[in-house]
């Protein structure tokens, strides 16, 4: 009997050949410029994400100095006002960083480096430029940053080598026109001013931190802030990245201090990601359900056109339920057809979006447009493919089974 049927639905669409290959094209290109959108969606989320897990600490330990601290009345009541606070002036950084660090390696899965941020000014040959100063063990925080694999001149090990030694961004050597070799100033808003060589220049991608980040020892920088001994932040590489806001929750309960994991510091941004899928998968459906209405057209027409063959199958012992699945297989049998050659079509289109080159540098340098291929994407986009066939051969076919074969026999209808 299903073999039958199926010869049954078989011929139904080669005699409409024309309808049959427009519909099936319909669902060919929806689900192949879905594939591809999908492709190009995941490449652009993943290659950001990745970007900032890599480039950015996974946590970020800090002394939060953005507001006044708890007062103790708000402790005892619900209700209570001040006036005239303001952060306490204390350039002190990290109370015992060594302590801190210490405690922190004895059960962070991860690395641990503390680093000492400013800003300044550079000089070179008449130019100056605002740049962000961070004074670094070399050994501690090549374990904790991508800076010695970004080094495009010289290397992260170079600091050691001599004192009043710097690495700084491509963007901040373009500016100032320096190159490896030159020696440029620095100067703090403490009024210390230095002078360093130029011994490495790196290129992390990322434009905010080339065009401004400059390296040097940790005991230049303190020099330079007119903070010895200081350390006012601690980066965190964690094995698991997202494991991120479970180690900062537990730091801040045990310091007191302020710790902000890589989502929290980027909540927005992953907030929008995730509107934006929201929206692409939206439109997705919306193609796919369009391309639903080409199989319910067609077999809707089938069903009207063989109302006579239906009512002589029906005469012959056919059952109800054998018109339904009947109708339901033309649908089924051109939503398969669409999406494997939809599958094809998403393929290659995947690869030639992943094939064009060219240069962008805003936030984050991109040479090629990121596409990840996942096999995911195509058994949804075919699932939903097939959902939309199914629904588009089911509802012809319900008409189709409450036909009386005696009416149509008769004429009546």
């Amino acid at each position: 009997m299903i073999r039958l049927l199926v010869d049954l639905a078989l011929t139904h669409i080669a005699g409409r050949g024309r309808q049959t290959v427009v519909s099936v094209l319909g669902v060919a290109l929806g689900v192949g410029f879905s594939i591809a959108m999908a492709a190009l969606m995941q490449g652009s989320q993943n290659d950001l994400i990745d970007t900032i897990v890599k480039e950015y600490p996974h946590v970020s330990v800090s002394v939060d100095t953005r507001k006044p601290r708890p007062q103790p009345a708000s402790a005892v009541y619900d209700v209570a006002d001040y006036s005239g606070l303001r952060p306490r002036d204390d350039r002190r950084g990290i109370l015992n960083p060594a302590a801190v660090e210490a405690a922190l390696r004895t059960w962070v899965p991860g690395r641990v480096s503390g680093t000492l941020g400013l800003q300044a000014t550079a000089r070179y040959g008449g130019s100056d430029v605002g740049v962000s100063v961070v004074g670094i063990d070399p050994d501690r925080y090549a374990a904790v940053s991508p800076l010695p694999g970004n080094m495009v001149q010289g290397r992260v090990d170079d600091l050691k080598a001599t004192a009043s030694r710097v690495v700084i961004g491509d963007g901040v050597a373009e500016t100032l026109g320096a190159a490896v070799g030159s020696t440029i100033t620095v100067s703090s808003s403490e009024g210390v001013s230095l002078r360093f060589r130029v011994v490495g220049v790196f290129n992390s991608g990322v434009s905010a931190e080339d065009d401004q980040l400059v390296y040097m020892l940790l005991k230049n920088a303190q020099t330079l802030a007119a903070q010895p001994s200081a350390i006012n932040a601690i980066r965190l590489s964690l094995d698991d990245p997202y494991a991120a806001d479970a180690v900062a929750d537990r730091i801040e309960g045990t310091f007191g201090l302020d710790a902000k994991s890589w989502q929290e510091a980027n909540q927005s941004l992953l907030e929008a990601i995730f509107v934006r899928n929201v929206i692409m998968y939206t439109v997705v459906g919306a193609i796919l359900l369009v391309a639903g209405f080409g199989i319910f057209n067609i077999v809707s027409t089938i069903t009207h056109e063989k109302a006579r063959d239906i009512a002589i199958l029906k005469s012959l012992g056919f059952r109800s339920a054998d018109m339904r699945r009947l109708f339901l297989m033309e649908g089924l049998a051109m939503g398969t057809v669409g999406s494997v050659l939809g599958w094809g079509l998403g393929f290659a289109l995947t690869m030639l979006l992943g094939s064009i080159r060219f240069e962008v540098k805003a936030e984050v340098e991109m040479t090629h447009l990121p596409v990840v291929v996942d096999w995911t994407h195509y058994a949804l986009a075919a699932l939903f493919a097939m959902g939309s066939a199914a629904v588009a051969g089911y509802l012809p076919a319900r008409r189709a089974a409450s036909l009386n074969p005696v009416d149509i026999i008769r004429g009546a209808t």
